[in-house]
């Protein structure tokens, strides 16, 4: 029934009122640019346009389209949190991988899959420590909803299931205690309701789980919340393996990870694997909810394992490479070489926000959206990802073709050692800033580096005559993160400059401060100059957390009231008198 498919994308506007954000605890080339006449150009899903057929090759950062000193960084920057930060390391080992334009520029493997004994800590004999790979298969966690996602979005579209249909619809059980009126779409948006979990392993068999699940009362209306709850993906499994007769594992096996020639990724592997599997915790009461000791080749996640090792919250492992599979299959509208996973429109189903009422909080299905806590500079309104607890994650950027892939094994041994999103912000961090920014004429522009915590300023002298400005601009930034024209009589005083800017058909104002994200496209700017205007300069501040792709400048000239070229920035002379504090010339 894929016919009825594009009255889903109508849904995205739906909402309702907001609720306490799922979030990191540090603070509370490109689509086509939409108009907008409120504001700077922006994407949509619908603006994306994919490139079906590819399959991904290895090759170097250049044939990716991307800067290779700042590819070399991914590697190094993620090595580093090896080291104690301050007592333990944020993870014994790591795999790495980047992608752009269907080109693996980066991949590499760090520290050891097995290190320690139990989480005293105390380190195994030195023998028998095992060095990461780079085809070392991780315990995805929570990424392994994505998969239930895609499974469930199958079903859609051959019209077993109805995104707008009840879950009670499908199972009758479940319908109990306010639980009537919850949909699929509410399950794959995390805005049924549903407690965050259920102690599964307090229940012997399947009958008595989804009996518990069924008896068990919402914290919350349906869709009046924002709520993070594995019960969501959980009762998608079970209402998946009701319609279709078949298990999960199947499903996803036979749906997705061999068409796409996923080799290593499932649920359960097999024992042989073993020496291939990053261990992950030391369970013992009262932490865990499970004495289990170490957990190595079996699921972590305690549900999960009581649930059988497969379940729609946790329980899939995969490798780097089979994840960029996966992600560049989205990239490319939900096909990868001759095989296709997904129609293209059920992809955008992915890339929308279905939860604009919920601010901070915003979700495609199964995906989280512009999440910057982790996807850091690669934030855009259609940037899409996950993460999952033993220390896994995964952004997929559309406006500039690019995905990083980070798995860890952060809870071995112990989840207690502290949290990997630095870990995860700096690589997504570094390969938004490998995606080059074209000058928007000549050879090279000013660019305000990447940095949290400073002021870059860039000044240049106006002579008197000057009374108006003209620049181009390119900015991305954390909301909270601004830029601003400012000009001075004096070089001393500073008084901001109100803009008008134009990017292709979309046009807008500011007061003088710029933040935010404008589309990644150059803007025409202009500025009326105060008489006696002495300098200009523009001012980039960043805030103690989160980037960015920070701010560009180019194109700089100003004319006096007869329009007279006064000053040109591509000239050398002019160019020369430029006086940057932070901000570096670049032919990025």
């Amino acid at each position: 029934m894929r016919r009825a498919l594009p009255i889903f994308l109508a849904l995205a506007g739906l909402c309702a009122p907001a609720a306490a954000a799922h979030a990191d605890p540090v603070k509370g080339a490109s689509a086509p640019a939409r108009t907008s006449a409120a504001g700077p150009p922006t994407v949509t899903a619908a603006d994306l346009r994919f490139t079906p057929g590819r399959t991904l090759r290895y090759g170097s950062p250049q044939r990716a389209g991307l800067l290779p000193d700042a590819v070399a960084a991914i590697a190094e920057d993620a090595a580093g949190y090896m080291n104690p930060s301050p007592t333990y390391p944020l993870y014994p080992g790591a795999v790495v991988l980047a992608a752009r334009n269907g080109v693996v520029a980066a991949q590499d493997a760090m520290g050891y899959a097995l290190r320690y004994a139990d989480d005293k800590p105390t380190e195994l004999p030195r023998d028998q420590w095992i060095l990461m790979r780079k085809d070392t298969i991780f315990d995805l966690a929570s990424m392994s909803k994505l998969f239930t996602t895609v499974a469930a979005i199958q079903q859609i579209e051959r019209g077993r299931i109805d995104l707008n249909a009840t879950v009670a619809s499908y199972l009758p059980g479940f319908g109990q205690n306010g639980k009537d009126a919850i949909t699929i779409r509410e399950l794959l948006t995390h805005t049924s309701g549903l407690r965050p979990d259920l102690p599964f392993y307090n229940y012997t068999g399947r009958t008595a789980q989804e009996a518990a699940l069924f008896a068990d009362t919402p914290q919350a209306r349906p869709g009046t919340a924002y709520i993070y709850s594995d019960l969501n993906m959980i009762t998608m499994q079970f209402v998946l393996e009701k319609v279709t007769g078949r298990t999960l594992d199947a499903l996803v096996r036979d749906g997705i990870t061999r068409p796409l020639g996923m080799r290593d990724t499932g649920y359960n592997p097999p024992a042989a694997e073993r020496p291939r599997i990053a261990a992950t915790e030391y369970e013992h009461k009262p932490y865990a909810a499970l004495d289990r000791g170490l957990v190595w080749g079996q699921v972590h996640d305690e549900n999960s394992y009581a649930l059988g090792g497969v379940a729609g919250h946790a329980g899939v492992f995969s490798t780097a490479h089979d994840i960029a599979i996966f992600a560049q299959m989205i990239l490319d509208g939900g096909r990868y070489g001759h095989a296709r996973v997904l129609d293209d429109t059920s992809v955008r189903l992915l890339f929308t926000d279905f939860n604009t009422a919920f601010p901070g909080n915003a979700h495609g299905l199964g995906f989280e959206l512009g999440l910057r806590w982790y996807e850091d500079a690669m934030t855009s309104p259609v940037t899409i990802g996950h993460t999952g607890y033993t220390g896994t994650s995964l952004v997929i950027d559309p406006i500039s073709r690019s995905f990083v892939i980070l798995l860890t094994n952060r809870v071995h041994p112990s989840r207690n050692w502290g949290s990997i999103n630095p870990a995860r912000r700096t690589v997504a961090h570094d390969v938004a800033r490998a995606v080059p920014v074209r000058p928007a004429e000549g050879r090279d522009a000013w660019f305000s580096q990447m940095a949290d915590g400073t002021t870059a300023t860039l000044t240049a002298p106006m002579p008197t005559s000057a009374a108006r400005l003209s620049f181009d601009l390119w900015y991305d930034t954390e909301e909270t993160d601004t830029g601003v024209l400012e000009t001075s009589p004096d070089g001393k005083t500073w008084t901001p400059a109100p803009l008008s800017l134009r990017a292709g058909r979309t046009a807008w104002t500011v007061a003088g401060a710029f933040s935010g994200f404008a589309g990644r496209s150059w803007a025409t700017a202009t500025a009326t100059l105060p008489a006696g205007t002495t300098s200009v300069r523009w001012r980039y501040t960043t805030d103690a957390a989160y980037e960015g792709r920070g701010v560009y400048v180019d194109g700089v000239r100003a004319r006096d009231t007869a329009g007279r070229l006064v000053f040109d920035g591509e000239r050398p002379a002019d160019a020369a008198r430029f006086q940057p504090a932070g901000w570096i010339r670049s032919s990025d």
